[in-house]
C-alpha cells in the first residue's frame, strides 16, 4: 500500500524536472537570440522588431499596415465609382418617370333603343375610347379628355388594355377594340357571339416610342361595349428611356 504514493511522488518530481529543463532551454535560446549580431534571415518580415525590441511585437506589422492602406484606397475608389454610377442612373431616369392608368366612366354609356342595355357605341366610324377616370398619370403624358397618351421622351414603353362587355340573356357580344400608334393598329381584341352574356380580354404590348408619338385605344365602327364601363382599363409605362 505504501508503493503507490511513492510512485506518484516520483512521477511528480520527474514532471517538474522536465518543466524546469524546458524552461532553462528556452532561456538559453532567448539569450542566444539576443546576442545574435549577424544579419537576420527573416526575408521580408521585420525580424528586428521581435529580436531587439519589446516582447510581443508583430513581425508582420508593416505588411499589415500596407495591406490596410491599400484596402482603404480600393474601398474609397469603389465608393466613388458607385456614387458616379448612381448619379448617372438618376440623371438618366430621374426625368423620365412616366406611367398612367385610366378606366372608362360609367356615365359615358347610353341607353340602347329597344334594349335594356347601356352601352358605349355603336358608332358609324372608329372612335377613340375616352378613359376619363385617371388613377395614375406620372409625367402627365396621358390626356383623359382625348384618351391619348403622348410619349414625353424616346424609349421602350409597355401598354395594356382590357376590353369588357356584358349583355342580356338574349343579347349579343359584339365588339372589337384595338390599340393604335400614330393612327396605325398595333394589337386588338374582339368578340362576336350570342353564347356568352359577358366577356373580357386583355392585350399587352411592348413598343419603341419616339418623343411625340401617340398611342390610344379605339372602338371599331358598328361595335359596342356595354354595362360595366369601369372594367375597361388602359395602362402604360416607360420600361427604359433612350438617351438623346
Amino acid at each position: 500500500m505504501d508503493v503507490l504514493p511513492l510512485m506518484l511522488l516520483l512521477g511528480s518530481l520527474f514532471l517538474c524536472g522536465r518543466v524546469e529543463a524546458l524552461s532553462s532551454a528556452m532561456d538559453v535560446l532567448k539569450q542566444d537570440a539576443l546576442k545574435w549580431d549577424m544579419s537576420l534571415t527573416c526575408s521580408k518580415w521585420d525580424c528586428d522588431c521581435p529580436f531587439n525590441r519589446q516582447r510581443g511585437c508583430c513581425c508582420a506589422a508593416n505588411e499589415m499596415y500596407q495591406v490596410e492602406d491599400e484596402s482603404f484606397v480600393r474601398i474609397k475608389c469603389l465608393w466613388e465609382k458607385i456614387m458616379s454610377l448612381n448619379s448617372r442612373v438618376n440623371a438618366l431616369s430621374g426625368g423620365f418617370k412616366v406611367s398612367f392608368k385610366a378606366t372608362m366612366n360609367q356615365n359615358i354609356a347610353i341607353d340602347i333603343p329597344g334594349s335594356t342595355e347601356r352601352c358605349f357605341g355603336p358608332f358609324n366610324t372608329n372612335v377613340p375610347i375616352p378613359y376619363t377616370n385617371v388613377a395614375l398619370n406620372s409625367g402627365n403624358g396621358y390626356n383623359p379628355s382625348l384618351g391619348i397618351f403622348t410619349a414625353p421622351s424616346p424609349g421602350v414603353y409597355m401598354f395594356s388594355f382590357t376590353a369588357f362587355s356584358s349583355v342580356g340573356v338574349d343579347g349579343r357580344l359584339y365588339h372589337k377594340v384595338q390599340l393604335m400608334k400614330n393612327g396605325k393598329m398595333g394589337v386588338s381584341v374582339w368578340e362576336n357571339n350570342r353564347e356568352d352574356i359577358e366577356d373580357s380580354a386583355t392585350q399587352v404590348v411592348v413598343m419603341e416610342m419616339q418623343r411625340g408619338d401617340q398611342v390610344y385605344v379605339e372602338l371599331m365602327s358598328g361595335r359596342k361595349l356595354c354595362t360595366i364601363m369601369e372594367y375597361n382599363i388602359f395602362t402604360g409605362h416607360i420600361v427604359y428611356p433612350y438617351t438623346e
